[in-house]
């Protein structure tokens, strides 16, 4: 197999976010690829048997749809829960349905009655002596939280229903279901909390935390009580429809010529350590770096770490690659650190194997530190998609800010082997470029895809590590050369244009 003679990718692919149970409604994340996006990559850039990467895996996107499609797929994040999440979800492909249902009744049969009795108990009417040796550690929480204390985000009977929950499940004798129900039982921590309000208009179970929304612990002002047996039971319903999904597509695998043969592996290394750490180099590598500062997964995570008994070391923690969080991250740190990343990546990919990195960003230093470093390791860029036009927006970019970016770009390498020089240090004329990339635009105009466009230009031109470019300076350009922001279809168009209303 020539892997060089493989055609990139060069346009966008629709996002079909919610059309994989397997991803979508087992548990949530701070961040998810769209698993059709990633499945079309990994599919066009590797072969069967291929070992897939993603260094910064996340819920495991990458690596479950490479071992459901016949790959090695191999997960690493230093976050012990993305990996608890990712694990879960690929040991789905163990045992048959109805032992995962027959693990339901049976925690129901445990559980729903004393469920039920907590709801409605006077909170200091619960004898908390029984019930105490069931629950986490009380840790601290992020120093930005409106609660200093893991207890203090949970109602009592949330607090000691979910303790009931977990003893229950933890007594299960198969490990692949008591990890199934336990995945469920995290997903429930979501909903039975002080940070979960509902949505208006629409029915309570569907509202949502501010951990997701905002990337905070904010106690919500009238927090909502769900149901606790009810809720677990949904929570659970969920793995077991991701269980037959999952199922259903073995399967098919099994019924094609080469059968099935899928394999998982899972990692919990910096990513500078994996070349010390992967034992064979890998065949392709699609990953999506954390974008900066805004999400501090590791300390965003502490809720479900607690319950779940897989709190992460503080030496972790100062190798995490954001900005910010309770660690202080400095953005010079994480320059240099992503930069650092990417050349490991490069280090354990095979020559002449593809990597496709996901990002998005206004500092250009971000993008520098990339396309930089995987020069520098021999990493040829030969495409760069904008996916824009995506249809789910984070709650900043709902609220029609044209500062937010909410798509992104995957930026496609072919690993040569050698260097590869590039010019820096040179200028170009932001509002002349801008001029140009839209002179022939009738719009609507993603304000992404342009920027992306920009960063591409500068490139090329070897001025990505003299650029600086401001969401501000951005905006006011735009509006100098006639374009106007749509605050409902989140892109700009020329002035006088009908918008439409999405």
């Amino acid at each position: 197999m020539d892997y060089e003679k493989i055609i990139p990718i060069t346009e966008p692919i629709a996002a079909a976010r919610q059309s994989a149970k397997r991803h979508y409604g087992v548990h949530p994340y701070f961040t998810r690829r769209p698993s059709n996006v990633v499945r079309a990559y990994i599919l066009n850039y590797t072969r069967e048997g291929d070992r897939v990467l993603d260094p910064f895996g996340g819920s495991g996107v990458t690596a479950i749809e490479a071992f459901l499609e016949n790959r090695t797929g191999i997960q690493n994040d230093i976050n012990p829960l993305a990996n608890f999440i990712a694990r879960g979800i690929a040991d789905l492909e163990k045992g048959n349905l109805s032992e995962y249902r027959d693990a339901i009744v049976a925690l129901e049969g445990r559980c729903a009655t004393v469920l039920d009795k907590l709801e409605k108990s006077d909170p200091k009417q619960i004898d908390t002596r029984r019930l105490k040796a069931a629950l986490p550690r009380n840790v601290l929480l992020p120093e930005n939280s409106d609660a200093r204390y893991l207890f203090d985000l949970f109602e009592p009977s949330q607090l000691y229903g979910l303790g009931v929950l977990r003893f229950e499940i933890q007594r299960l004798p198969q490990p692949y279901v008591r990890n199934a129900m336990l995945l469920a039982l995290s997903a429930t921590v979501t909903k039975l909390n002080r940070t979960f309000l509902s949505a208006e208009g629409r029915a309570e179970s569907r509202g949502g935390s501010s951990i997701f929304s905002i990337y905070r612990y904010k106690v919500a002002k009238a927090p909502v009580k769900l149901p606790l047996w009810q809720t677990f039971r949904e929570r659970a319903e969920n793995v077991v429809e991701a269980k037959a999904e999952i199922a259903k597509l073995i399967e098919l695998k099994k019924r094609q010529p080469s059968g099935w043969h899928g394999s998982f592996e899972v990692l919990k290394s910096d990513v500078t350590d994996l070349p010390k750490v992967l034992r064979e180099k890998v065949d392709y590598i699609f990953t999506d770096p954390p974008y900066g500062g805004h999400i501090a997964y590791l300390d965003l995570s502490t809720m479900w770490n607690a319950w779940l008994n897989i709190l992460p070391s503080r030496a972790v923690g100062q190798k995490e690659l954001i900005v910010g969080g309770d660690e202080r991250h400095t953005e010079e740190a994480y320059i240099r650190r992503l930069g650092e990343s990417v050349r490991a990546s490069v280090a354990v990919l095979k020559p002449n194997r593809w990597m496709s990195i996901v990002f998005q960003h206004w500092n250009i230093a971000y993008f520098h530190a990339i396309l930089a470093s995987a020069a520098e390791s021999g990493a040829d860029l030969r495409a760069a998609v904008s996916q824009i036009g995506d249809p789910i927006w984070s709650m900043h970019k709902k609220k029609g800010s044209e500062s937010v970016l909410a798509g992104e770009m995957i930026l496609t390498f072919f690993n040569t082997g050698k260097p590869i020089g590039y010019e820096t240090g040179r200028t170009i004329d932001l509002e002349c470029e801008v001029q140009a990339l839209t002179r022939d635009c009738e719009g609507p105009l993603y304000g992404e895809y342009l920027l992306n466009r920009i960063v591409l230009k500068a490139w090329e031109r070897g001025a990505t590590d003299s650029l600086n470019l401001s969401k501000e300076e951005f905006a006011r350009i735009l509006g100098d050369a006639g374009w106007r922001y749509s605050q409902t279809g989140h892109y700009w168009v020329k002035a006088g244009q009908q918008v439409a209303l999405l």
